[in-house]
């Protein structure tokens, strides 16, 4: 792909997710309009609006993964690598604002399984090693820290990343921590 129609599609689909957040009912003319692209060049790669939704989620289940992988969930310090997961949550959540819980098709419901999978085993590692305590319903702690995160991410756009994360790791650990 050449230069300047990568940096087209990223334009497109960074703007086409912030825009179908706000209203997924958003028309396609109206992203390429505001991401400074000709609607021909978006029906040329997307012939739907559904085909440039399942795209924007394809690249935020893409941001995702790298956050897991660069977090180390199951190696790192919980402290660290829930930081560094935060951090990173918040990051590409600011970028990619769309909810991935409405995925329409079967491969990317099973990646976001995977995610959500991978968090809830880093959530029991957690209770192991003392950082939460034992006795809590399932996927209580996971649910909180999407909660935090996702408030994080986008009721405080004020927060860095690093500072969201601090805030989600304090909040977390004293809210969830041992009594």
């Amino acid at each position: 792909m050449r230069a300047d129609a990568a940096r087209n599609l990223d334009a497109v689909l960074q703007t086409g997710a912030r825009l179908l957040a706000r209203d997924p009912g958003t028309s396609i003319a109206t992203i390429a309009q505001a991401a400074g692209v000709d609607r021909r060049t978006v029906y040329r790669r997307f012939k739907t609006r559904e085909a440039l939704m399942a795209a924007v989620h394809t690249a935020k289940l893409d941001a995702c993964e790298e956050v897991l992988s660069q977090a180390r969930l199951d190696e790192a310090p919980v402290v660290a690598a829930l930081h560094r997961y935060a951090e990173g949550i918040i990051t590409a959540s600011r970028r990619w604002p769309v909810d991935v819980r409405q995925v329409q098709d079967e491969a990317a419901a099973a990646r976001l399984g995977r995610l959500i999978e991978q968090l809830d085993a880093f959530m029991a590692r957690a209770v192991r090693e003392g950082f939460i305590r034992p006795g809590l319903p399932d996927r209580w702690a996971r649910s909180l820290l999407v909660h935090l995160t996702n408030m994080a991410s986008h009721e405080m756009p004020e927060l860095t990343p690093a500072q969201g994360a601090d805030m989600v790791t304090q909040s977390l650990f004293t809210g969830l921590g041992p009594a």
